[in-house]
């Protein structure tokens, strides 16, 4: 298998976490779950060990001082935790990731450009604080199947709005060149 079907099957398997959760934990069990979540965690998020390692500690963590399906519904707050680390440290460190993004189809953006990128940035940063809190919310939730929905269907909901409002925001504000 290719490294590309291997990155496709990869963001799939991440995308339909929920759903898998949902209708497995029962015949599976959680803490396979939680060991395939940890796993896939750490091959999915970008960046180094210094942040994939403490988001999966927390997640085994979960899974041992309470139960280990707190570890298993826990994986879309540590991916979320990990995009606004991922997000937040290019904001600190530049160019920012929307910046770095604009780039690729415009390499020379004018100033005004590159404020919008960097407030982009900041507002993918608060969607993710906020988005991850949620989240958290449905961690400890009775009802998997409103983990499920919430995080394998609104939150997809959300950040397809987030990415609609902001072309739209984009075209109007900076043009069609960026």
């Amino acid at each position: 298998m290719s490294r590309r079907a291997l990155t496709m099957a990869g963001g799939c398997l991440a995308a339909a976490w929920p759903l898998i959760v949902l209708f497995l934990h029962e015949d599976v069990g959680n803490w396979p779950l939680l060991a395939i979540g940890i796993a896939l965690l750490a091959w999915r998020l970008p960046g180094s060990l210094r942040v994939v390692f403490p988001l999966a500690v927390v997640l085994l963590g979960l899974g041992l001082v309470g139960r280990a399906e707190w570890g298993v519904r826990a994986y879309p707050v540590a991916v979320n935790a990990g995009m606004l680390m991922l997000f937040a440290a290019s904001l600190m460190h530049g160019p920012p990731i929307v910046e770095r993004l604009a780039r690729l189809r415009t390499p020379t953006l004018p100033p005004h450009a590159i404020r919008y990128t960097r407030r982009v940035t900041q507002a993918w940063c608060l969607f993710f604080m906020i988005n991850g809190g949620i989240a958290a919310g449905t961690v400890f939730a009775g009802d998997l199947a409103w983990w499920s929905l919430y995080n394998g269907a609104i939150s997809y909901l959300l950040m397809a709005a987030m990415f609609a409002g902001e072309w739209v925001i984009r075209r109007y504000r900076i043009g069609k060149s960026v």
